[in-house]
């Protein structure tokens, strides 16, 4: 759920992609290093018209063309198979230096966790990345500060990841993981700048495991969850409750701007 504002501003506002036809050449890339989130982007897929959105009741299911990880294979829209983590970067990177010896004009997204971050492969992709200029390709860390066993800090931790990525060679960015509108400057502002230093850019995402459901949020565990039928109506209400409490914020903004006009 860390990732979901994150997804909606790549798919409706920033990525060139055509659901039509997934597979055309100069569309925009999205990898999904963090494979176990699947379900996130299957969503994101799903409302951006790459399939059905009933085939979202079909999760995990025998015979699914929706698995519990990213399968290119299976679904429609996945441009890699991701799943073992500190791979899907490595992946990423390599589609990005394809398509730049292509002259495409396009961009890859790889969206990592900072749990993952651990993995020394990570680390071997980024310099690399920086090494070759990819000024195509943005990453993306999802830090909701937690993983499989805990909190990154109790575990191994991250450190100052913009002082880490400045060392190995990339431009960072940085954003509220929870605000589309900052996310979507720090996007964009990410494409202006790699283009123009020629190197490739860091998204940092301020983020909360469970992000938008109070009772992913306050959990001690909260990696996976068995959420009954009365938490997922809570969560639902939840979210409907936020979105309309976003929309008229965003009505009030609109009437303070045009008065001061």
């Amino acid at each position: 759920m860390s990732i979901c504002e994150v997804l909606a501003v790549l798919y409706e506002g920033v990525m060139n992609v055509d659901p039509g036809n997934p597979q055309k050449e100069d569309r925009d890339w999205l990898v999904l290093s963090k494979g176990h989130c699947g379900p996130a982007l299957y969503s994101a897929l799903a409302y951006k018209g790459y399939f059905d959105i009933e085939l979202l009741n079909t999760l995990n299911q025998n015979g699914t063309s929706l698995p519990s990880h990213c399968d290119r294979l299976k679904t429609p829209g996945i441009d890699l198979s991701t799943g073992s983590l500190g791979q899907g970067i490595s992946l990423g990177i390599g589609a990005a230096l394809g398509n730049k010896m292509k002259g495409l004009d396009n961009y890859v997204y790889i969206i990592i966790g900072d749990g993952e971050l651990q993995e020394g492969q990570v680390w071997e992709g980024i310099q690399f990345a920086a090494h070759r200029k990819l000024d195509n390709m943005i990453l993306i860390v999802d830090c909701n500060k937690r993983q499989l066993d805990g909190y990154t800090n109790d575990i191994c931790s991250t450190f100052d990841l913009g002082v880490k990525f400045s060392a190995f060679g990339f431009e960072v960015q940085k954003a509220d993981g929870k605000d589309c509108g900052d996310i979507y400057r720090a996007l964009m502002d990410s494409k202006q700048i790699s283009k123009s230093i020629g190197k490739p850019t860091v998204v940092l995402l301020d983020t909360q495991k469970g992000q938008g459901c109070s009772f992913a949020e306050i959990a001690s565990f909260n990696h996976y969850m068995v959420v009954t039928e009365a938490m997922a109506e809570e969560a639902i209400c939840e979210v409907e409750r936020r979105l309309q409490k976003a929309l008229e914020k965003e009505q009030t903004d609109i009437e303070k701007e045009g008065q001061g006009r």
